[in-house]
């Protein structure tokens, strides 16, 4: 990482601090990307920039423009080698209440900060997770986006063990949604399948990639509905997200999982899209 690492962009401005009115501090009013940065370029920049836009319209957020926020990222990330740019999207100050003000001005942060020291073993042999007594919530105004609101997240994370990579999340009818941080795709008969995110949950752009990577090489993928025990009973399980691209999981609880044929293959599908140790 060089040495522009951890700076912060907020509205154009070197800084590293915003208004206590902010609609995002003070409500979690907003939106957030993070993108893993290779040799100075922000990957899968086009997708991501379409979940903001689509985000932001179901919110009711004005955007930025995107010619903005590409040349925001790229003062900071040009000389990166690798490093994690992370943009936020919130409504802006506003008066007290939870009442949208019309005349507010959006917030943009764009901050770079160094790359996360994941163990090159959790790609090559796999994690092991746990299932979280934290539940996401369903609501169908909010299924879907990468919104500020992570108490769930935060809670689910306090819960895993020390050995656990990862933690996975149900809802509340008992529905499999998404790890703490990841998306997660089981395979069974040969089929790769993954939760319905119509209820709640992120969906995920290395997990969209995915499925579009594996159409491509004719490996049959559905979306569907996931019970927990149907996570247990798959014959390979495994984890996606923009900055670990995918991770095998090799354990849940006392079922262990091979790495098997199909997440090796979607594995080599998905390099080109994901920042290489």
């Amino acid at each position: 990482m060089n040495s522009s690492a951890g700076t912060t962009l907020v509205n154009g401005q070197p800084s590293e601090s915003i208004s206590v009115h902010d609609r995002g501090f003070q409500f979690g009013d907003g939106l957030f990307e993070t993108l893993a940065v290779s040799h100075g370029t922000p990957l899968l920049w086009e997708k991501h920039m379409q979940r903001l836009w689509h985000g932001a319209k179901r919110l009711g957020i004005t955007t930025p423009s995107e010619r903005l926020l590409w040349d925001e990222s790229k003062q900071l990330c040009h000389a990166a080698e690798r490093g994690v740019l992370k943009i936020i999207l919130t409504r802006g100050i506003s008066h007290r209440g939870y009442a949208p003000v019309a005349e507010a001005s959006p917030t943009r942060t764009v901050s770079l900060s160094a790359w996360p020291d994941y163990p090159a073993q959790h790609r090559d042999h796999g994690v092991t997770v746990q299932f979280c007594r934290t539940m996401i919530a369903r609501n169908r105004d909010l299924a879907g986006l990468k919104h500020l609101n992570r108490l769930e997240q935060v809670l689910a994370r306090a819960e895993l063990s020390k050995d656990c990579a990862e933690g996975l999340l149900l809802d509340e009818q008992g529905n499999a949604i998404e790890g703490t941080m990841t998306n997660v795709f089981t395979v069974s008969q040969g089929i790769l399948a993954t939760p319905d995110l119509s209820h709640g949950g992120v969906a995920g752009v290395m997990r969209g990639l995915v499925l579009e990577r594996a159409a491509a090489i004719s490996i049959s993928c559905q979306v569907l509905t996931l019970k927990q025990q149907d996570i247990l009973n798959a014959e390979e399980v495994f984890l996606t997200n923009s900055l670990i691209g995918l991770w095998p999981v090799c354990r849940i609880d006392s079922r262990k999982f091979p790495v098997g044929r199909i997440t090796q293959r979607i594995q080599e599908a998905i390099r080109d899209a994901c920042c290489a140790d």
